[in-house]
Formats: structure tokens, sequence, C-alpha cells
């Protein structure tokens, strides 16, 4: 059967939002930047073999597409932008945008010109497109590097507002050269740009002064929080090219910086809605932009493509760096660690098919080269940078930990011997509680403690997350577990979020899907443990060997343990939760709450306190 025109647009469009996904979950098996992925599969799919041709399937739309595209991306990176956070940094930020820019593009440029040979020119014009770095690909590597804060912070700073000041200067020396270089073209040019500025950063901080003001009076339904969000980020971006050309990147990013430091505006479902439709919005792009490659174009480039990128890697970057950080309280370590990490992500992709577009429409024979030459030095530097800068990281000693830790809600007795036993398997964890009297004894005990509401907005600048990848609730008060659960399933995912089950009526506890998963087993609740301790139970650990199996240890305790934690022979930690499906093997420890030989359990109280039943013994 032949495939008609309107069934191949859809089979095309299917096709590559289910490969992105496929890219994406496979980044995520395998620790790496999905852009690699993406790029790989729209190679494949577009000059390989032919099956994508995105000149053909978008037609005139196609870089409309790209640029309203990018502005949402943008857009939901820059609502990540707190000014709190970048206190101690700013100095730092700022160079990096400005003087290390500058540094940046005129190394590139002269390695460019005098490499590859083109005129200067376009050497200029490729250098201003790959001084970005953006948070496509910055974001997703910080997860996988896990740097210290400050390398963190100065990183995705850096990589979010590089993004429209990087097209921004594209477009002026994009000016400049389609200006014919006269006597006019400088003014022109300076002209362009006070436009620019003025029209990004006028009309963005309106939109985001007006957006913020409607959510925070809730002149709309919550419903249409989102997407209202989503068409407003579109007009002003539309707007603001309306009335300069290209200064639309800016205003969104304004935007998103302005409605990020307004108080009291409800930005979570936001930015949940707008994470999942940039990483649809990333995967497709990468894959279309890919498939628009030719790849005659890379083998002419040959070796000299290489040298430039080694440039790029191994000179531009250091040496911007070196002058930002200059009389900054940064380690040499810290400076080394930013001087490795660069690497180029979707606006140098857009950009350079933009731009390259409308250069050879004026009839530049060489313009084509920025298009594969923009596409090695994507694939080269998050190649080379994804795969080794987790290991520069710990050795240099500026990685964080590994996630493995617990959020402890709760100091009372329960939840200090959990956590005791926990840090003598050299688990980390931090009790997070209001009642002084218990962060006073968990601080006696030696353990790490936050004194407060974990759910309050000082806990989010303040409670100390390093190291943390779960959390587990170790208390009665069941109207804040809810709260703590929703507040911070969007920090380390619903999965890691494990509760006490509750000893109350179902009406007056929240749903399921607001607890997270059910720790230790459907009975289990703090009461029990509670009274078990207070009887004298204790948490003991197990060893199982080939003689005495999982199966042995469930024959020998059976009714006498709580099973709490198992450690694999490498230490890495497993909760035991309801309908419980981890088989322990050989070389297993299985840490559980050992009841005392005759002692009776008691009935369960209807409510418990923190402290009640157990003695504290501190």
């Amino acid at each position: 059967m032949e495939t008609t025109s309107t069934e191949y647009i859809m089979l095309s469009f299917a096709g590559i939002t289910v490969a992105g996904i496929i890219c994406q979950w496979f980044s995520w098996l395998v620790k790496l930047p999905a852009i690699l992925f993406l790029l790989l599969v729209g190679i494949a799919a577009g000059p390989v073999t032919g099956l994508i041709k995105p000149d053909e399937l978008f037609g005139d739309l196609l870089f409309p597409m790209v640029s309203l595209s990018v502005a949402i991306i943008l857009f939901e990176g820059s609502l990540t932008l707190r000014f709190e956070e970048i206190k101690g940094i700013e100095k730092i930020v700022r160079r990096l945008v400005t003087s290390g820019l500058i540094v940046t593009w005129l190394a590139t440029a002269a390695a460019t010109h005098w490499i590859i040979g083109l005129s200067w020119e376009l050497a200029f014009l490729f250098g201003a497109i790959t001084v970005v770095t953006g948070p496509t690909v910055i974001v997703p590597m910080l997860r996988t590097v896990r740097p210290n804060v400050r390398i963190a912070n100065i990183l995705r700073w850096e990589g979010i507002a590089i993004d429209p000041i990087g097209a921004m200067l594209a477009v002026l020396v994009f000016e400049f050269i389609i200006s014919g270089q006269d006597s006019t073209a400088l003014s022109h040019t300076l002209i362009a740009f006070a436009k620019t500025i003025l029209n990004g950063v006028g009309l963005g901080a309106a939109g985001g002064y007006i957006l913020g003001q409607t959510l925070r009076h809730h002149w709309l339904p919550e419903y249409l929080h989102t997407s209202a969000t989503v068409a407003f980020v579109l007009a002003v971006f539309s707007l603001s090219n309306l009335f300069q050309h290209e200064s639309g990147l800016l205003a969104v990013t304004i935007m998103g910086i302005w409605l990020a430091n307004m108080r009291n505006i409800p930005l979570d479902e936001i930015l949940n809605f707008k994470e999942s439709l940039s990483v649809l919005l990333i995967s497709g792009l990468f894959i279309i932009l890919a498939a628009r490659i030719e790849l005659q174009e890379i083998t002419v480039l040959g070796w000299s493509a290489v040298m430039v990128f080694l440039v790029m890697q191994f000179i531009a970057r250091p040496l911007k760096i070196i002058i930002s950080t200059v009389n900054s309280s940064l380690t040499w370590q810290e400076k080394a660690l930013l001087a490795w990490i660069c690497p180029r992500g979707i606006v140098a992709a857009a950009v350079s098919a933009l731009f390259a577009l409308r250069l050879q429409e004026t009839g530049d024979p060489t313009a084509g080269l920025l298009v594969p030459l923009t596409f090695f030095v994507i694939i080269g530097t998050v190649v080379l940078q994804s795969s080794t800068s987790g290991f520069i990281a710990r050795l240099l000693g500026v990685a964080d930990p590994e996630p493995n830790g617990f959020l402890v809600i709760g100091a009372n007795p329960v939840a200090r011997a959990i956590a005791k036993s926990l840090k003598d398997n050299q688990i980390t964890t931090i009790l997070a509680d209001s009642s002084w009297d218990n962060i006073r004894s968990a601080r006696m005990e030696g353990l790490n403690t936050y004194y407060g509401n974990p759910v309050s907005s000082h806990a989010d600048r303040y409670l100390d997350l390093v190291g943390i990848g779960r959390m587990i609730a170790i208390t009665p008060h069941t109207e804040l577990v809810t709260t703590a659960s929703m507040r911070y399933q969007t920090e380390f995912g619903k999965n890691a979020i494990y509760t006490l089950p509750h000893d109350r009526d179902e009406k007056h506890v929240a749903s399921r899907e607001h607890r997270g998963r059910v720790l230790f087993g459907r009975d289990v609740t703090y009461a029990k443990l509670a009274i078990l301790l207070g009887q004298g139970a204790e948490i003991r650990i197990t060893t199982l060997t080939e003689t005495f199996t999982y199966d042995d240890y469930n024959e020998k305790y059976d009714g006498k343990v709580i099973q709490l934690f198992a450690f694999d022979p490498k230490n890495n930690i497993r909760v035991f939760i309801e309908n419980n499906t981890l088989e322990p093997g050989k070389g297993w420890k299985i840490m559980s709450l050992l009841k005392v030989e005759g002692n009776a359990i008691q009935e369960e109280p209807a409510l418990l306190n923190d402290n009640e039943l157990i003695p504290d013994k501190s």
C-alpha cells in the first residue's frame, strides 16, 4: 500500500516523538546526556537513511517552529534562576557572560579563520554562535557529574544567561555582514544592539510583571495557569521579534527571571509542566536539526574541525575561566572543573542552521559549513565532557557524594534509632523536626539535623540535601507527612518517598498518591515501632551467606523481626516496603528490628505522640 503524504507526515511526527523519548530513557539508563543519542538518531534518520527530511516535512514552518521551541526551553530554564542562589558568585557569573564571552568569541573566531580558512566575517559569526552553553546540556550533565553547589550554580546561571546574549551577539554579527561592511555598517549594528537590549528587557520585564500579578491574584483558574503561561511566553517572544529582530530570546529569559524572583507566585505546577514540555521539545528539535546535516560537508572539514574543537576546549575555555575568576574565592580545583565543562546545546544548533540558510540565500557558498562545524563542536563537547567530567570532579575532590542518603521527617526516638543505625553503616541522614527537644537529643547522639518545618521556605534555602536522595517519614503527624511527601516528590522523585502506614480511618488521611510508598510493611505503624523499641527491641544487622540464605533468615526470624533495609555487597541500600519483592542474596546484609523474646506486643493506641512509650535515654 502506498503511503500518502498525510500518513507520512503523521508517521514522521510520531517516529520523532517516540525516538526522542527512547533516547531520553536510554540517557537516564547509562547516565549520559540525552543530546548525544538524539544527535546520533537524527543523523541516522536523516542523512544516513533518508527516513526524515525536515525541510520537506515542515517546509516554511521549520524555523518558526524551532525558534518558538527554543523560546519555551529558555523560559523554562530561566524560571529556576533565583537571585538568592547567586549570592557570592554574582561577580563570576557577570564576568562569564561579558568579558569571558568576548575572550571565547575572539579565540574561536581566530582559530576558525586560521585553521579552516573561513572569512573573518563567517569566523566571527561562528564564534558568536558557539559562545553559548545552554540548559539543555548543562542541567543533565550536572545531574550526572554532581559537582558541589558553587560549581553547579555557576554553570547553571552561565548556561541559561549566556544563551540569549550569545544569540544576540550572533544577530549583531549577522547584521554587520549583510549590511555590506560599508561606512554605515558599524552604526547600523550599534543601533540594532541598543534596540535589541531595550526591546528585550522592556517587554520581558513587563511580561513577567503582568503574568506574575495574574498568577499571584488568581485572576485565572488554576487549571489554566500552565497553558496560559505557555501562551504568554509565545506572545512575548513573537511581539519582541516583531518590534526588533531576534530580541525574543532575551525577552523570554528576562521574563522567566522576573517571575522566578517575585514573591508568592505559584510556580510549582508551571515548572513541572514546562519541564515535561521542554523534554519533548528538546528531543524533537535535536533529532530534526541533526537530520538536516549533510555528511559530505563534515568530511570536507576533516581534521581542521578537530583542531578548532581542541582550541575551544583547551585554550578558549580555560582562558575564559582564568579571566572570569580572578580574585575569586574559588579553589584551583573548582576552576579546573569549570574550565573543563562547557558543552554546546540547542541554541547553537538552531542559530547556526538559521543564519547558514540566510547567508546561503545571499550567495555565500561557504556559509553551508557553519552547520556541520557547529554540530561537530556540539557532539565533540558533549561526548568528551559527559564521559570524563564525573571522573574529573571526583579526582579533583569537588563532586558531591552519591545521593544515597535519607531525609528523615521526624527526630523522635524511633527516627533517631533508625537514623543512628543507618549512620553506623555509612549512610547519610538528616533529621528534620520542629521540636527542639527532639533535635537536641538527635544532636547529642551525633546525628545531622534541621531544626524547623521541612516544607518551610526557610528549609528551601537552608536545608542542606547534599548526598540526600530519598525521604522517609517516621512521625505520627500525618498532615506533615502528606505535605512533606508532596514537596519532596519534585526533589527526589515519587519512587524515593517512603512513609509509614497510618492507623487512622481512611477518610481522615490523604490519598496514597500523596503519601509515597509504604515503609517496611502494611502493619508497621509508628505506634508499633515505638512500642517495640520501648519494650527493648533492637536494630541489628544480619549477613547472608551460602549456608544462611534469605529463606533461612525468614524461617529463623519469622514473626520476630521487622525488616527495615538491605545492603547489597557494594553497600548500596534498599528499602523494604509493602508487598516487598526484594530477594537479597549471598553477601547482602539485612537491617531489621528484632523483637525481645517472651514479651507480648501491647495493643496499639489510636494516636501516639513523638515521645510516648520510649524513654529518652539521651
